[in-house]
This record gives structure tokens, sequence and C-alpha cells, in this order.
């Protein structure tokens, strides 16, 4: 029977997956990092988060960007007080991006609530050790374009902060969208030409999701390849948006293309943020926790994700 399209796609990554691992095998010794994106889980506090991470083995933490005013978010001194007590490291900082600090809105005080935030989380970011800032093009939760210069509009806006990118050692992971939650940057080609369109060395990186990725791309795995070098940072989740393993997402490919492109390297992350079905996730950041449904969460999608990479890799 003639295989489908993306079954044709799935068949040329695993085949050049299968001539890796029978060329290089030393380029997969090295297992892929894996992270974890916290403000997924509402306003547990972060000891309560830091000790289920790594009880089930994951090293890195992605932190909530919740720097949403000078006197918020989390202290730089306790917050590398507690990763140490659990001996764990900050991957990356997730940037929050609404209709309030939107780098493309026409309203000028938003686009500066914007660039004050971005300037606090990429501090925030150097002094816990983080690799990647996440920044949105956007606001999420907001699938209605004001005008036709948003991208303008966002281009311009990121500019003026580019620079502290550079002058803290951060890099700057532009993440697409499904176009259900965001007006603009929706795919890996598209976030590549906003990073040109930006053309500073602050701004060159990527950060995908493969929950977006499914509504927006043809192909998963293609995507990745394309991204390339580019990619710092994986968000995962299964097709429903939960534990990994309980949809219907190859995961397999997925992580075959990861380590096509190198992946498994210092600095590159795949970080799981299953936060459930639904259009606008952000309301999630500020739900009450329920401690054995996220015990069960996280467990259940690194014992898998770890399960699936080991069989591939055997």
């Amino acid at each position: 029977m003639k295989l489908q399209n993306y079954q044709l796609k799935n068949d040329r990554i695993r085949q050049a997956f299968i001539e890796l691992k029978r060329q290089h095998p030393e380029r997969l010794k090295e297992r892929l990092n894996l992270s974890w994106s916290n403000w997924g889980f509402g306003m547990e506090s972060l000891v309560d988060s830091v000790k289920r991470l790594s009880q089930n083995g994951v090293k890195y933490i992605e932190l909530h960007g919740n720097h949403y005013g000078p006197d918020l978010g989390y202290d730089p001194h306790s917050t590398m007080q507690i990763l140490q007590d659990f001996g764990m490291k900050v991957s990356g900082v997730c940037g929050m991006f609404s209709q309030h600090n939107d780098l493309a809105s026409n309203v000028a005080h938003h686009r500066q609530a914007a660039l004050d935030y971005i300037r606090r989380e990429v501090e925030f970011t150097s002094k816990v050790g983080g690799h990647y800032l996440l920044v949105v093009p956007a606001a999420v939760g907001r699938p209605t374009a004001y005008d036709d210069m948003e991208l303008e509009r966002s281009i311009e806006s990121l500019r003026i902060v580019a620079d502290e990118f550079v002058n803290y050692s951060v890099r700057a992971a532009i993440e697409p969208i499904r176009s259900a939650e965001t007006t603009i940057v929706h795919t890996v080609s598209e976030a590549k030409a906003y990073i040109q369109a930006v053309n500073h060395p602050g701004i060159q990186h990527i950060n995908g999701d493969i929950y977006h990725m499914q509504s927006e791309e043809a192909h998963i795995g293609e995507a990745i390849i394309q991204a390339g070098d580019q990619l710092a940072n994986l968000h995962l989740a299964d097709s429903n948006r939960c534990a990994l393993g309980e949809g219907f997402m190859d995961i397999d490919t997925i992580i075959m293309a990861l380590y096509l492109i190198g992946f498994n390297q210092e600095g590159r992350f795949v970080t799981p943020e299953p936060l459930g079905p639904g259009g606008d996730p952000y309301p999630a950041m500020y739900g009450r926790p329920d401690s054995e449904a996220l015990d069960m969460l996280v467990q259940r999608t690194v014992s898998y994700f770890r399960e699936r990479e080991e069989i591939l890799l055997g």
C-alpha cells in the first residue's frame, strides 16, 4: 500500500536517523536535556514545583516570567537557593505576553510595558543562569488583529531592547504561536523571517512548541529540521495538550528530528508544557494547584519521553 504523504516524511526522517546511528554513534551518546515549564502549575510555591521535578529526574526548569512589575516575580537570590537545594538549574524563562504588554500593540503604553517587562526578565534570566527568554511577537490570547501594521510595530519594538540580550548573554527565543491564539508569526519560517527583519545579533533563536506546530506546520519533524541550530528550546505536549503518551502526537519522529539537528547539547532543551485543551491557557497561571494531578502529569510525561528516547537510541 502506498504511504500517505506525512508517512513518507516520517520515513525520510527515520532513515536519516538510522544512518546517523550507523555512521556517527558518538553523536548520540548525550541525551536530550529535559526541562519543565512551571507556569502551568498555577499558584504553587516554587519549592513544591522544584521538588516535584527533581523527584522525577528533571534537572532543569523553565521559570514563569512573572516580573510583571518592579515589585513582582521571583527573587533571584531565593530562587537560586531553592534550585541549589534540589540540585536543579534554570533552562530559561517563559516570557508571558498579553494584551497589556504587547510588542505589536497599537496602544503605546502597552508596547512600553512589553519593553520594560523584557528588560526585567532578561536581567533576571541572567542572574539565575538561564540560557534564553521566550519572546512572543504579539499578545497570546488576542487572535484578532488591531490593524495591518502589527508586524512592523513588533519588529520596531523588539529592536529597542535587542541590545539587552547581548549585554546579558541571554538568547531571545522567538516563539511561533498558532493563529487561534495570536495574530502574527505562526510558523518556523515566519519566525525566521521575523528574526531576519529585526536584524540584530541578540535576536537569533526560536522557541518551538509542538502543540502549536501541529496546527500551523505541514510536518512537525521537518519544521524542527528547518529551525536547525536556531532552535533553543522545544515545548512539548501531546496532541490534546495533555501529558505525553495521552494523545496521538508522533513523539518518536520529534525525538529523531532533534537528534538529527544535534539538539542533544548544552544549552538546548526539550521542555514539557502540557496546559490542557482550550483556547487561552493564560488563566492557568493563577489557578489553584492540584498536587496529585500535577505529580501524575510530570511522572507520566517524563517516563514516556525517556522511554521513547531509549527505544530509539537502544
